[in-house]
């Protein structure tokens, strides 16, 4: 049962008042009702734009893009796919990825798979699928590019097909064709955000400039030869993306628990260690940020996307960079997507703990080495390499050192997990959205588990982000659990509970969880981020001071 309206939800601090909070009731009408089995709008069919304008530019500064709601055609059916496997069918794990063996779409383990992506070009090259080879699937994918010319020789632009319970999405960027073929719950503005995520970390490999040159001079060029390698970064991608959502879909990055005075510290140390051409420093552990520092002179007025930071730091926790230090050109998409940085990578004290600095100078290898040691240095002299080892060995999965904490800590029986987003970061700390979510414990331990639970996050986020009829509030009584999913001014808040909690139950647990959050938000987030490692300018007028200091500035 699904709940919406316009219910007046406190802040975190005001977390008594949730007591007071009535559900709407079941039989509210079409401003905010209930409903039993939410659809997708359009179960079958094709959906279509007007004509667009190919390798049009996004807003260097912008978040994700959001799809906008589709003109519907008559519906069709596909000749991609077969009977679908059913719900039960085995996962793929991640041995399963472009570079193994098979792909054939009449191999039934390929077949079986929840989630596809394929990238290739206009011209129908392949360059990159999630399972199987791309070699296998050249067929498959010709018949891809025949659907969208012959969609774009009619003035229109496919976004996607709906064909019993399977969703197919197309994204065109550029001279690249982006397809996911689906049969999870999450919408097609979800898979339409994990394919940006799949191209913008092909464009931080090779800029889209790069691409777009590539392909005009020779359409049917074989971008895997410039690609090589990056097919595992890409796997490792949409590996998390299966068994972590949090950082996609809410927009947002993780940062590691952490004392205040420990990361203002640490902060304070990133801005004393300057290099020539040095723009950004970045202190992570396990794919989470720990603190950073920012260059006013190099990356003036300028904001860092949260979706470019998601990147770095999934690419520092690359197996490639496990130890020692690297020395690598790397290009952010939002930022600037035909430019590249270099980026000094470093593994401090053969720990997890690592070191990203980010310049504009390509000879400035050994100052960052210079930058390194110095950070090394004040890192033992505060202590915080214990502290930070200590936070990566709390988690329970062997295969990750990202550090977490327990559900326990909030001390609300019957909270199994949650995902957090604060919004109410005032006007003069403007920085990137971060959020925050404990390890997933028992019954979530087995990999099964866990991507029923991504899947429940999925289906939820996508109704009250729905475009036709947004919700504010949730309540889904599953099989196995009691979902709560609520966003106001303040938050953005999904939980999952016991099965056997009640709804007044949940509404008590939540409030728990809310007052928790307040008393530890500033070790839970950077809630004031450090000023820039160089003097800024004077401002223009003293109104305008409070809008510069904060971490990743927008104008």
């Amino acid at each position: 049962m699904e709940a919406g309206g316009d219910t007046a939800a406190p802040a975190p601090g005001d977390a008594e008042d949730l007591e007071d909070l009535r559900l709407p009731s079941e039989e509210a009408g079409d401003g905010g009702g209930t409903h039993e089995n939410p659809l997708d709008p359009g179960d079958t069919g094709l959906e279509g734009t007007g004509p667009e304008t190919k390798d049009q530019p996004p807003d260097l500064l912008s978040p994700l893009p959001q799809s906008e709601t589709p003109s519907e055609v008559p519906s069709c059916t596909c000749g991609l796919w077969g009977p679908a496997a059913s719900e039960t069918s085995p996962m793929g794990g991640p041995e399963s990825g472009s570079g193994g063996q098979g792909g054939d779409p009449s191999d039934e383990d390929w077949r079986s798979k929840r989630k596809h992506v394929f990238v290739l070009s206009e011209a129908g090259k392949p360059i990159y699928s999630r399972y199987g080879s791309v070699e296998a699937l050249s067929a498959t994918m010709g018949v891809m590019t025949a659907l969208v010319s012959f969609v774009q020789s009619a003035g229109d632009a496919i976004r996607a097909i709906y064909a019993e319970d399977h969703k197919l999405v197309f994204l065109q960027q550029g001279p690249l064709l982006l397809v996911a073929v689906s049969r999870t719950p999450q919408s097609a503005a979800q898979l339409r955000g994990e394919l940006l995520a799949v191209h913008a970390q092909i464009v931080s490999t090779l800029t889209r400039a790069s691409v777009a040159r590539i392909f005009a001079r020779k359409q049917n060029y074989d971008l895997r030869r410039l690609l090589a390698g990056s097919e595992r970064t890409l796997d490792r991608l949409l590996d998390s993306v299966e068994r972590d959502p949090g950082a996609l879909l809410l927009g947002a990055v993780r940062c590691v628990p952490l004392a205040r005075p420990l990361r203002e510290a640490l902060g304070t140390l990133l801005r004393r260690c300057t290099a020539p051409g040095l723009a950004l420093s970045v202190l992570a552990v396990g794919g989470r940020l720990v603190t950073a520092a920012q260059e006013r002179t190099v990356l003036a007025e300028c904001r860092l996307d949260p979706a470019d930071l998601q990147l770095l730091l999934d690419w520092v926790d690359a197996p490639a960079f496990a130890a020692g230090e690297a020395w690598a050109p790397v290009c952010l998409p939002r930022f600037n997507p035909d430019g590249f940085f270099y980026a000094y990578v470093a593994r401090l004290d053969a720990m997890p703990v690592c070191l990203l600095l980010l310049g504009t100078n390509p000879e400035a290898f050994h100052d960052m080495a210079t930058c390194r040691r110095l950070v090394e240095e004040g890192m033992h002299s505060l202590g915080a390499m214990r502290a930070l080892e200590e936070a990566a060995s709390f988690s329970h999965d062997p295969s990750t050192n990202a550090p977490a904490y327990s559900v326990q800590a909030v001390g609300a029986p019957g909270l199994r997990h949650f995902l957090y987003k604060p919004l109410d970061i005032p006007d003069h700390h403007r920085q990137l959205p971060q959020f925050t979510s404990p390890e997933l414990e028992d019954p979530y331990s087995r990999e099964e588990e866990r991507q029923r639970l991504s899947d429940l996050y999925h289906r939820l986020h996508s109704r009250l982000h729905s475009a036709s009829r947004p919700l504010r509030l949730i309540y889904h009584v599953a099989e196995k659990e009691t979902l709560l999913a609520w966003v106001t001014s303040k938050f953005e808040l999904y939980t999952c509970l016991s099965p056997l909690v009640t709804k007044a139950g949940a509404i008590l647990v939540v409030t728990k969880l809310l007052r928790w959050v307040k008393k530890e938000e500033d070790r839970l987030f950077i809630r004031y981020p450090p000023k820039y490692s160089t003097p800024p300018a004077a401002p223009a007028a003293s109104t305008d001071q409070a809008s510069h200091n904060g971490l990743f500035t927008g104008p």
